[in-house]
C-alpha cells in the first residue's frame, strides 16, 4: 500500500485522530494495551531506541548489540530517520526538549 494513500482511508484517519485525543500517559498506556500486543509495543519501543542511538551517531553494529534489533530493523529505522516524512526526527527533538526542560 502506498504510504501517502494509506492516510486517506477513513479508518486510518480515525486512528490518527484517536491518538490526538489521548490526554496523558495513562490514556496512552491504556490505548496501546488495547490496540497492540505486548510484543508490538516492545517492537515500537525498540525502534524508537534504535532511532535515538542512530541519531546520536552510533554505528549500526553497536546499535544492534545495544538494542537486540536485527540488521534489517536498524537499516529500516535509519532509512526512516533520514527519510522524507521525519516522524522519528520530530519525536526525538521533542523528547530532547522535554529532557532538557524546554517543553
Amino acid at each position: 500500500m502506498n504510504i501517502e494513500k494509506m492516510f486517506e482511508h477513513g479508518d486510518v484517519d480515525q486512528l490518527v485522530r484517536s491518538i490526538l485525543l489521548l490526554e496523558n500517559e495513562d490514556d496512552v498506556r491504556a490505548f496501546l494495551t488495547d490496540l497492540c500486543t505486548p510484543r508490538e509495543i516492545c517492537d515500537f519501543a525498540q525502534r524508537l531506541q534504535v532511532a535515538r542511538y542512530l541519531d546520536e551517531g552510533e554505528p549500526y553494529v553497536e546499535v544492534q548489540a545495544r538494542t537486540g534489533a536485527s540488521s534489517t530493523t536498524v537499516s529500516r529505522v535509519s532509512k526512516a530517520l533520514n527519510g522524507e516524512f521525519g516522524g522519528y526526527r520530530r519525536i526525538l527533538i521533542k523528547l530532547e526538549d522535554q529532557e532538557q526542560g524546554r517543553a
